[in-house]
């Protein structure tokens, strides 16, 4: 049996406990794996595999029966939020596909454990690549952060404007963008993402995301748009150009986040060239 992958009618017979559905939401268009397979290819979720965390689970690097190579992200059982991320993130990112969005393989529900299993990307996120220590790190040409961006732009433009219904991600940041092997970008992590039907203008609701990438009107009001995430695409973009995070308060010796410190910086300079055009003129 390769890939860990069961037809229908095995599953019923082999696997009886795994359920086809959790809160009334069909899993048949998901690919399932044991829980017994995913431990097999994450040698048993061995520390030396680990290779992220986030706020409801650990994600691991396996190796399927047939070679394949997985990031296997097992989320936390005792999180009600972990569950409603881990069906978040079915119902979005199963349903498509695009070079620029990571790929959803399948999962395990086998209580009590929530397993999503994803492509395995060799280069780590771009929070790391740009960010991490000397050891992690990831020297970066200007070639390579220019097609980051338009990587992700065109991830971006594929989720507000092709996938149907569309989708508003809501956490773009440095660590949910993927590299492959040639640094093309994967927009991951679809766990707060929210469908946007075309007929509506905004969605009220809960505030989620990331402090230092949410757009002012989302984070004040709870009116949530694409635009949110055009927004929070502008601060990763002064993040891949500066190199450095948008939580950093230490700019040029002020105490300023970086999106502050930018913003400083137009001002004085927008104030310094009108300052240069009136001694040309006097």
């Amino acid at each position: 049996m390769s890939c860990g992958c069961f037809r229908a009618s095995t599953l019923k017979r082999s696997q009886p406990h795994i359920p086809h559905e959790i809160d009334g939401y069909p899993l048949e268009n998901v690919v399932h794996f044991s829980e017994k397979d995913l431990r097999l290819a994450t040698d048993n979720y061995h520390p030396s595999k680990k290779i992220g965390r986030g706020g409801f689970g650990t994600v691991y690097q396996g190796t399927l029966k047939d070679g394949r190579q997985v990031a296997v992200k097992s989320l936390s059982a005792a999180s009600k939020q972990g569950v409603r991320e881990f069906l978040t993130e079915i119902k979005t990112i199963s349903l498509v596909k695009h070079p620029n969005l990571v790929e959803l393989i399948g999962c395990c529900v086998q209580e009590p454990n929530r397993t999503l299993v994803y492509e395995f990307v060799e280069n780590n996120n771009l929070d790391r690549a740009l960010l991490g220590n000397r050891s992690t790190n990831i020297k970066l040409g200007w070639e390579k952060r220019s097609n980051i961006c338009t990587g992700t732009a065109r991830g971006l433009a594929f989720l507000h404007g092709e996938a149907v219904p569309h989708i508003v991600h809501r956490d773009i940041k440095a660590s949910n963008i993927l590299l492959d092997r040639d640094f093309n970008p994967k927009i991951g992590d679809f766990g707060l993402a929210k469908l946007f039907p075309e007929d509506i203008t905004h969605i009220s609701t809960r505030i989620a995301g990331t402090t230092g990438y949410l757009a002012p009107e989302y984070a004040m009001g709870g009116q949530l748009t694409m635009k949110a995430d055009v927004y929070s695409f502008g601060v990763l973009i002064l993040e891949v150009i500066s190199g450095q995070s948008s939580a950093r308060t230490n700019w040029g010796g002020s105490n300023k986040f970086l999106l502050e410190w930018v913003r400083f910086q137009l001002l004085v300079s927008k104030y310094f060239h009108k300052y240069l055009r009136g001694l040309a003129t006097s």
